[in-house]
């Protein structure tokens, strides 16, 4: 009796455990994804077995698109997409149907043309043998400016963010809709969205019912999530999300799963920055320098419920 009463009692607990885990979020794969390493600006897959991420150095003048595979319930080794690995890219969306990856590059847009001096929205669509060769989507979507993470609702609609002319602040968010296959004049969202710092990495809900974005006044050091509904075709006045989904590092490129069990996001915050009870060697301390959590950035993951 005192053993079966012991085992419910651990069972309890773990479950307990489990459930604040799902309020607190945790680093997605340490060690095999999250490395320690520039983790950051992931996307899964329709199905959930695939997730597309990029790498890159803390300065981010290099970057490129990964891809991982969940196979037999272990995420495989990364490898470089078969689209990037020359130029910068970066900000990789899956379509609701799995057959198309939106990224940002500066990648030329013609043959043989120079490597473009800011980022562009391209396109590569899944073939027979694999994906086929990146397109780059010209105006209105396109501009002289800066385009960032592009995100689709389910009716085709397009929220990305822009530095182009004319905005309310250094970068913008915007809408194009898409009607008869054609992508409409851009709509900028807004005061409610919108202010005279920064504001991009938008993520809008399947249904456009809600937009989750980053927002900062302050440079990349005061970056924090904000949310927005949309209600009756206006958005709310946007507010930032708390402790623990916003932190004192810099959190971005936030997404929800198809299923909405999760909320996933990138962060540079610090899970090893409390001091230790007594001083560590070498190899621990390397452990905390070298390991996700470190402060570069790393693709964490929680339950979509705190967000409600």
């Amino acid at each position: 009796m005192k053993a079966l009463i012991t085992l419910l009692l651990c069972l309890c607990l773990c479950g307990l455990t489990r459930a604040q885990n799902n309020k607190t979020p945790q680093v997605f794969q340490p060690g095999v994804i999250s490395k320690g390493d520039y983790e950051s600006h992931a996307v899964f897959s329709p199905t959930g077995d695939t997730i597309y991420f990029i790498k890159c150095s803390y300065d981010l003048k290099l970057s490129a698109i990964c891809v991982s595979y969940k196979r037999n319930n272990k995420w495989t080794a990364p490898q470089i997409a078969s689209f990037s690995g020359r130029y910068m890219d970066a900000d990789p969306f899956v379509t609701k149907d799995g057959k198309t990856l939106y990224f940002i590059s500066n990648r030329p847009v013609t043959t043989n043309g120079p490597v473009k001096e800011d980022s562009d929205i391209w396109k590569v669509s899944l073939t027979a043998t694999g994906w086929g060769k990146p397109v780059h989507l010209d105006a209105p979507v396109n501009s002289s400016g800066d385009e960032y993470y592009p995100t689709f609702a389910d009716n085709g609609n397009l929220y990305f963010g822009s530095t182009r002319k004319g905005g309310l602040g250094g970068c913008d968010i915007y809408r194009c809709r898409l009607v008869n296959g054609k992508y409409q004049p851009l709509e900028n969202l807004g005061e409610a969205i919108n202010n005279p710092g920064n504001d991009f990495e938008a993520f809008i809900a399947p249904d456009e019912s809600y937009l989750i974005y980053n927002s900062t006044t302050a440079g990349l050091s005061g970056l924090d999530f904000y949310i927005s509904y949309n209600q009756n075709g206006k958005w709310t006045k946007a507010k930032k999300l708390p402790l623990p989904l916003s932190s004192d590092g810099i959190d971005w490129a936030p997404k929800v799963t198809r299923d909405k069990k999760l909320f996933y996001f990138s962060s540079t915050r610090n899970r090893w920055a409390t001091t230790p009870a007594k001083p560590e060697t070498i190899q621990q301390f390397n452990r905390r320098l070298q390991s996700a959590g470190n402060s570069l950035a790393d693709i964490y993951t929680v339950d979509f419920g705190v967000l409600k």
